[in-house]
């Protein structure tokens, strides 16, 4: 079973949901954490995982062969990321940093002058602790493409996944609804939508929910922090009734939360008493 914990805002504890559901489930079976939030992983600190270097992802990048080049500009005609630079009657300069691979400058070229080579835009890095497999992604400073490392990253993890004989994966995507979030969430079989009673919360919930749909996977709330704001909390659990779409754990506001950051374990091994809000997560996933 694949498990995909998200929730569009950033800051609702995606991450402590999503390392306390790993551990939990580790206790019986073999378990994996994916950490897709590659701009910003942070699954291995909660988890105390020295992480080890595993692989370089790359990505493509056009190689000019000046000695067929014309100067005729066409290469720069058509990237969209202005990632070509062309001056009439000079070679194109090219700004590696900005290029996201599309290609279109290679199949341009008349002349075939240009050809491929390739980049390293991040890496995926392992680890493993409270007998959770860490697989954990990070895009390389400066780039752009975190879609398509988070792509390659699960990608690495079904590979492992097989390997390892894991049963059961979590994906921590990273905040919002853009390319890297919805590569986190398409070929799983449960969404977990973490929440907080806040504005900006709801908002941001309805749009990742609105990807679940279209992608027709199986979704759940989890309100974090619910009895920080009975009052907007109320307005969640409204919406989500208007919707049919289950409440799937609620999780108090508590500073247990924090020193679980602070000593880098999991919040149910800083307290036991969280365990039993994660078996009846696990319970209502599995309905």
């Amino acid at each position: 079973m694949i498990i995909a914990v998200t929730g569009g805002k950033g800051g609702t504890g995606k991450s402590t949901v999503a390392t306390g559901l790993a551990v939990e489930y580790a206790r019986k079976k073999k378990t994996m954490l994916v950490d897709a939030d590659v701009e910003c992983p942070n699954d291995h600190i909660l988890l105390s995982v020295k992480r080890k270097w595993f692989k370089n992802i790359n990505q493509i990048i056009p190689k000019w062969d000046l000695s067929k080049c014309t100067k005729c500009g066409k290469c720069a005609g058509v990237c969209k990321q202005e990632a070509v630079v062309f001056v009439k009657d000079k070679y194109p300069a090219f700004v590696k940093d900005v290029c996201i691979g599309c290609k279109a400058c290679i199949v341009a070229c008349p002349e075939k002058a240009i050809s491929e080579s390739k980049k390293v835009i991040g890496k995926v890095y392992t680890g493993k602790n409270y007998n959770v497999d860490l697989v954990s992604g990070e895009l390389k400073l400066g780039e752009l493409a975190s879609g398509e490392v988070v792509s390659e990253l699960r990608r690495t993890a079904d590979e492992l996944k097989d390997t390892l004989r894991t049963e059961h994966v979590i994906v921590d995507s990273s905040a919002g609804i853009g390319c890297p979030v919805i590569a986190s969430l398409i070929n799983t079989d449960y969404i977990v939508a973490v929440t907080e009673p806040t504005p900006s919360a709801l908002h941001d919930l309805k749009r990742v929910l609105y990807l679940a749909e279209h992608f027709k996977i199986r979704h759940g709330i989890v309100i974090n922090k619910f009895d920080l704001e009975k009052k907007f909390c109320s307005k969640i659990e409204e919406f989500a009734s208007r919707k049919r779409i289950p409440v799937i754990s609620r999780f108090p506001y508590h500073d247990d939360f924090v020193r679980s950051n602070i000593l880098m374990k999991p919040v149910v091994e800083v307290n036991s008493k969280y365990k039993d809000f994660f078996k009846e997560l696990i319970i209502n996933i599995e309905k």
